[in-house]
């Protein structure tokens, strides 16, 4: 449940590219889902194609995106068995500061894990 270290340099850099576009809108939702008491692990799936994980919160074709970003947290991904509940407390021991950084959970082809990148300093 850590930043794989397999995570070549072909998903960083579109990751990165987008992220850049789009950190302060993601910091706010994060701040937000927190702030409102939904949940202390808020969790951005991003995906190329349509997924039904989250809420869309920023679509690919906005902004010149290579990602749709989603917006969630832990339980739905417990809901939906993506993290059984044996590991619920692996995943947030090893989860990072959400002020910080944002967690993001990558659906790809050939990649699917969770990533957590730091939030451009201000």
């Amino acid at each position: 449940m850590l930043n794989d270290p397999d995570l070549n340099g072909r998903y960083l850099g579109t990751i990165s590219k987008d992220f850049a576009l789009v950190s302060e809108t993601l910091k706010e939702a994060s701040y937000q889902i927190r702030k409102r008491g939904f949940s202390d692990y808020p969790i951005f799936p991003i995906a190329k194609v349509e997924i039904p994980i989250g809420q869309l919160l920023i679509a690919r074709g906005e902004m010149a995106l290579e990602w749709n970003y989603y917006a969630t947290y832990l339980d739905e991904f417990v809901q939906r068995k993506l993290i059984v509940q044996e590991l619920v407390e692996e995943f947030t021991a090893s989860y990072k500061n959400p002020d910080e950084f944002c967690c993001l959970f990558v659906v790809d082809e050939e990649f699917t894990n969770f990533v957590y990148i730091p939030y451009p300093e201000d």
